[in-house]
């Protein structure tokens, strides 16, 4: 019960990553604002479920990342309620995979909007609750591709290098507010991004690492309970790879 007593709001908990940040961290007593850019019965009663099995508090919230006024309006309504907000986990984000000559501007743009653009944005807007507060954990999931250069990944890796900067610098800024700041770079994890990777590149990606594996979703949230935790109390700045040990 690491995160007894804390809330959180975790982007991107529909699926992969996000929704297995949403288990660990429900597991662990988090309150948890979960994020999806529109709503469905499915997410709805998956949410409900959740908090149901580890007996907490998870209340699921609709808007699309790219939109300023959706998300001013999300941090109104935290106002209203009048909650602490310990955690913010930036997860939501899109892949692109193309050879550098080959990445259109639409798609370079909508890389960094949902990407970077977004985060800077939110992370704005909620990092005011925790300055306040003097206390808060920030988390933005990055990727090894934000630091390796990988082929086919120009427009992606640039996005996700863009948050790690991003990441340094606030918590240089915050910190004097007790505020933290912190990436998480996952290598090739088991997510429905693997499907936009050719079987070889997986292949050769998962073989290049030292443990020879795909990373899981589960591992990733581990990480991240460690950095929403009290446990990483004097951890700021820095971006955690959970690669298994990937090679360039």
């Amino acid at each position: 019960m690491l995160l007894k007593g804390k809330n959180a709001v975790i982007t991107g908990a529909r699926r992969g990553i996000g929704r297995a940040i949403v288990e660990a961290f429900a597991a662990n007593g988090a309150g948890i604002y979960a994020h999806a850019r529109s709503d469905t019965p499915e997410f709805t009663e998956d949410m409900r479920s959740a908090a149901d099995k580890y007996g907490v508090e998870i209340w699921p919230v609709f808007f699309d990342m790219t939109d300023s006024a959706a998300m001013k309006a999300f941090v109104k309504r935290l106002m209203s309620e009048k909650r602490v907000v310990d955690v913010l986990v930036n997860n939501a984000g899109i892949t692109h995979n193309a050879l550098f000559h080959m990445t259109g501007e639409a798609a370079l743009r909508e890389q960094f909007e949902v990407n970077f653009f977004s985060v800077f944005l939110f992370t704005q807007y909620i990092s005011k609750f925790m300055t306040k507060q003097k206390f808060g954990s920030i988390i933005n999931i990055a990727s090894t591709a934000g630091e390796d250069g990988n082929p086919g990944k120009s427009a992606y890796g640039a996005s996700k290098a863009a948050v790690i900067a991003m990441t340094k610098s606030i918590a240089a800024e915050l910190g004097e507010f007790g505020v933290r700041a912190n990436c998480i770079a996952p290598g090739v994890t088991n997510t429905d991004m693997l499907a936009t990777l050719p079987p070889a590149v997986l292949e050769e990606t998962k073989n290049s690492s030292d443990l020879r594996r795909i990373g899981l979703p589960s591992e990733i949230a581990a990480t991240a309970v460690f950095l929403a935790s009290d446990l990483s109390s004097y951890v700021t700045g820095q971006t955690i790879r959970v690669d298994g040990g990937l090679k360039k």
